[in-house]
């Protein structure tokens, strides 16, 4: 199952003010008004959409997102916090995010990546864009920039604000607050700054201190990212047979010595299905062969279980949000 910090669903309901029965909407994500904030709780992110949903039916939404965004606190993010405040520049704070984010999501990853004129700090997040996504999406945009102006030591504007959705009826409340031109229906959700203020050293950085919390987040990194055996098995069953198509549950199930139902089960009990373990061993491994020179797209296509190139190309835009060949010049500038 996804998850999402709590942290979000307590602040969008803030935000959202005497408009929603703030109790109610809590309680629909198991949680109440009275309880403190802690980003290390989790709720499942389809019911966080769906909430926010919710919220969308009682209240124009327009700018929720920019409020809920703006709202968030670094000192609210606990260990992640500290090691984003005490990240010698704009540009390392921003790789904690990137490195740690599974500490308090397992929907999304971020990505530093060099282009023309600056550098993205890209949110990616697969799945159906529905309206709960979308809005969560622009929220967790407007935090980025907001956590950042609260280690910068001058004014911070990005250069551009791209969202992959199309825009809401008005953007003027989002253009406002970032104080930049924010474009919608891009191919990215991405923030783009210029190098010179990613390099622009914090107010509080200090290399010891951000060495001792980075040891800290490290291990819990890899309490969380440790995968079962059975986890690790799968996806290297998946792997070797991808080159022959998609392969079926009960074929990987048998594989492994066990039957479909038996395997199914054990997978629900890791909070895993057998088509998400798939997909992401797609994912991981054309990330991994895109590295290859040597091997063409299509040959890349075929190894990960797509009969056409051109089918492999969207599903890669969708995993990544940019095309295989993209993905692969932006590495190699790198």
């Amino acid at each position: 199952m996804e998850y999402v910090t709590s942290l979000f669903a307590r602040k969008v309901v803030a935000a959202a003010g005497d408009g929603v029965d703030a109790g109610a909407m809590l309680a629909s994500l198991g949680m109440t008004p009275d309880e403190p904030l802690d980003a290390g709780r989790m709720v499942p992110a389809e019911r966080y959409y769906d909430m926010l949903e919710q919220i969308a039916e009682q209240i124009d939404v327009t700018d929720l997102p920019v409020r809920t965004g703006a709202s968030m606190r670094l000192d609210e993010y606990g260990a992640l916090g500290l090691a984003f405040k005490a990240a010698t520049t704009l540009g390392a704070s921003y790789a904690r995010v990137e490195r740690y984010a599974r500490l308090w999501t397992n929907v999304s990853a971020y990505e530093l990546r060099p282009t023309t004129g600056g550098t993205l700090f890209i949110l990616h997040r697969a799945g159906e864009r529905r309206l709960g996504m979308r809005l969560s999406n622009e929220a967790t945009l407007v935090s980025a920039v907001s956590i950042a102006r609260q280690v910068c030591p001058v004014p911070l504007a990005p250069v551009e604000v791209l969202v992959r959705h199309p825009a809401p009826r008005s953007v003027a409340a989002h253009e406002d607050w970032f104080g930049c031109p924010v474009r919608f229906g891009a191919e990215l959700d991405a923030i783009l700054y210029a190098d010179e203020a990613l390099a622009r050293p914090n107010i509080l950085g200090d290399e010891g201190i951000s060495k001792y919390l980075t040891t800290h987040l490290d291990a819990e990194l890899s309490e969380i990212t440790r995968e079962p055996a059975l986890v690790t098995q799968t996806k290297a069953a998946i792997a070797q047979t991808l080159n022959e198509g998609m392969p079926k549950m009960a074929r990987i199930a048998s594989s492994l010595g066990l039957s479909a139902r038996s395997f199914h089960r054990r997978l629900s009990e890791h909070g895993l299905t057998f088509q998400s373990l798939a997909e992401q061993t797609r994912r991981d491994l054309a990330e991994g062969l895109l590295r290859d020179e040597s091997l063409s797209l299509a040959e890349i296509a075929f190894l990960t279980g797509f009969s056409e190139q051109s089918a492999f190309t969207r599903a890669f835009k969708r995993w990544v949000g940019t095309t295989p060949a993209t993905y692969r010049k932006d590495i190699a500038r790198r």
